[in-house]
């Protein structure tokens, strides 16, 4: 029993990464705080090797194997980062910061991604003249609604907001959400640019109920769009293993080949901007050089 005792971690490490969504969510979102960091949980297994070396009990060092599988299995496609891979569109998303001291220089980032399509959350009104007279030059097609953007080459056929406001959120300039239509080579595509609310995390908990609650009404309006072609560029405060974004990632689908952590911006350890899409596959993602904003930007190439 004592030589065994070692390995208990080891189990309970690789069952927690393997069912993750067994993990109740009720109360303080303990499911989506897991889902949110999910690939750290790897930190554990040098650790638990480290420990079973020191017990000397061959069962633990032969248990450390488990998490192992587990972590390759859930984690491991985001090691391959899909170089080379052919595309049909480029895309970047950046959320530009409301406290960015340099637009015109965070502008010039973004372009020198080379994208078709760029959506922007946290564009304040007196910035929007700073990135339009860079990003201007390249992309002929802009459009802005409340706090988002979108700057396209190819036509912008309409535009709309879209209603994700959540109901404890009483200020009518909440606009965090545009539907745009975009005539590509391919044909016409929906594209939303999105920005859920942020998450607080302290003794309560993971709070999400705000974001989740917006999560929920754009994967309504995801589930009612005409358009068989749909691409979401956003900052969507979470993560797509994070079973509050399940309206969202029931819809769209998004690439499992690398990790493109985007946030913080100084040590990055999540990727809550996403670029997901349907009838359209994202086969590659990766983040873009530093800005002025407390996020990386990202992009990704997407292919009809």
């Amino acid at each position: 029993m004592r030589k065994t005792l070692p390995a208990v971690p080891a189990a309970l490490l690789a069952s927690l990464i393997a069912f993750h969504g067994l993990v109740p969510n009720a109360g303080p979102r303990l499911g989506s705080l897991i889902e949110t960091f999910l690939p750290w949980l790897g930190i554990g297994i040098p650790l638990l090797l480290l420990l079973a070396l020191l017990s000397k009990s061959r069962i633990a060092v032969i248990a450390t194997v488990l998490p192992v599988i587990a972590w390759v299995a859930v984690c491991g496609g985001k090691l391959v980062d899909g170089t080379g891979t052919p595309f049909d569109l480029a895309v970047v998303q950046h959320n530009l910061s409301d406290e960015n001291p340099d637009p015109a220089g965070t502008a010039r980032t973004l372009i020198a991604a080379d994208a078709d399509l760029i959506g922007v959350q946290e564009l304040l009104p007196e910035n929007v003249a700073a990135y339009d007279a860079e990003l201007g030059a390249r992309y002929a097609y802009d459009v802005a609604h409340g706090t988002v953007g979108l700057w396209s080459r190819y036509p912008i056929v309409e535009s709309r907001l879209i209603d994700i406001r959540p109901s404890s959120v009483d200020d009518a300039d909440w606009n965090r959400g545009l539907r745009a239509v975009v005539t590509t080579p391919q044909g016409n595509v929906a594209v939303y640019v999105v920005h859920l609310p942020s998450l607080r995390l302290g003794l309560g908990g993971f709070g999400s109920d705000r974001r989740d609650e917006s999560a929920a009404l754009l994967g309504d309006v995801l589930t009612a769009e005409q358009l068989d072609r749909v691409i979401l560029i956003g900052d969507l405060n979470g993560t797509v293993e994070d079973r509050g974004l399940r309206p969202i990632t029931d819809e769209l689908n998004t690439t499992g080949r690398g990790f493109a952590f985007s946030w913080p911006a100084s040590t990055p350890v999540a990727r809550i901007d996403q670029i997901m899409a349907r009838s359209l596959s994202v086969r590659k993602v990766w983040t873009l050089d530093r800005t002025g904003s407390d996020h990386l930007p990202i992009a990704a190439r997407l292919m009809f």
